[in-house]
């Protein structure tokens, strides 16, 4: 049985901590303060991701597992026609790796190379999808791709490659950082293809329960990230001080997650320190929310071209096939 092996990016390991640590106190320290939602991944983080995406207010995961389940066939051929047979499955954001995992029996890929920005957790998921499928060449990639998506040498320059990126995760960009991803993306797929899901406009009676369960479940997620910045920071955040906020921003067709002090509060770290009067928000996440064919458009802007798409009725999420 083969072993995966596992990268960290530009071969800085923990070494990474460091810019890492300057870029959220730097966003701490902005006006107004704001955080990027990759801090959110550590490994508790990321469990507490997996069990969002079980509670009922919070459709995107079933939605596009319906939708990959009822039009696998059609989704698996348009893929192959780009990427021709056991392309590289590049998966961006891999968490647990289930998602790809299901993609297996259809793609039958000789290389999964599965990118996530949280290294523990990435690890685990990967031994244990590598007993599953023990002749397939596994390769674990600790990358931040918010900042860059550029793949190691070796990973995919025998492509053409499947870049999978699903869960609607691509609505944490903005229109140009999502463009700029989305060109990277097809440079990495080396000719090959992009398969991604992509929420949809909803009224906000719908979208906002989603990122505000009643079971507090995103509430814990966003709060987490304080624990992760005292970690990264040595900082002094104490949760217990700081309230969970979600709403639906219509005109900029995104929910906005923060975090809002409960009482006037005195943030301190080596090296810096930020006073938050009673209600200041911190900014921890945006989730744009697409029409079908504004986001077709976006893909076609990157470069991709035989855009297809698939979508739930009445339309609440997309699944996108484009190639490179």
């Amino acid at each position: 049985m083969l072993s995966p092996r596992f990268i960290h990016a530009s071969g800085e390991g923990r070494a990474a901590g460091p810019a890492l640590a300057a870029e959220a106190a730097a966003g701490l320290l902005a006006q107004p303060a704001q955080v990027s939602p990759k801090f959110f991944y550590d490994a508790l983080g990321s469990r507490l991701f997996d069990a969002i995406t079980e509670l009922p207010e919070y459709t995107p995961t079933r939605s596009e597992a319906a939708l990959m389940a009822r039009h696998g066939p059609a989704i698996i051929d348009a893929v192959l026609a780009a990427t021709g047979s056991a392309p590289v499955l590049v998966d961006l954001g891999a968490g647990s790796c289930a998602k790809a995992a299901r993609l297996f029996s259809s793609l039958q890929p000789r290389r999964y190379v599965a990118v996530d920005i949280s290294a523990d957790y990435l690890q685990a998921a990967l031994q244990a999808l590598q007993r599953e499928h023990p002749a397939v060449e596994m390769v674990g990639l600790e990358l931040d791709f918010s900042a860059a998506l550029e793949l190691p040498a070796g990973l995919a320059d025998d492509g053409p490659a499947l870049v999978f990126y699903p869960g609607s995760s691509i609505g944490n960009f903005s229109a140009d950082q999502a463009l700029r991803l989305l060109r990277q993306a097809r440079a990495a797929s080396r000719g090959g293809a992009l398969l991604i899901g992509v929420d949809l406009v909803k009224p906000a009676a719908v979208l906002e329960p989603a990122y505000d369960d009643a079971l507090g479940v995103t509430a814990a997620f966003n709060l987490n990230l304080l624990r992760h910045l005292n970690r990264l920071l040595g900082s002094n955040f104490d949760p217990r001080g700081w309230q969970h906020v979600a709403l639906f921003n219509e005109a900029a067709s995104r929910i906005e997650m923060y975090l809002q002090a409960r009482h006037s509060v005195d943030v301190v770290w080596p090296g810096g320190r930020r006073h938050f009067g009673a209600g200041e928000r911190i900014h921890t996440e945006n989730s744009a929310k697409w029409r079908p064919e504004d986001f077709e458009a976006l893909l076609l802007q990157a470069g991709w071209r035989g855009v297809r798409r698939w979508t739930d009725m009445p339309p609440g999420f997309a699944v996108f096939v484009a190639a490179a």
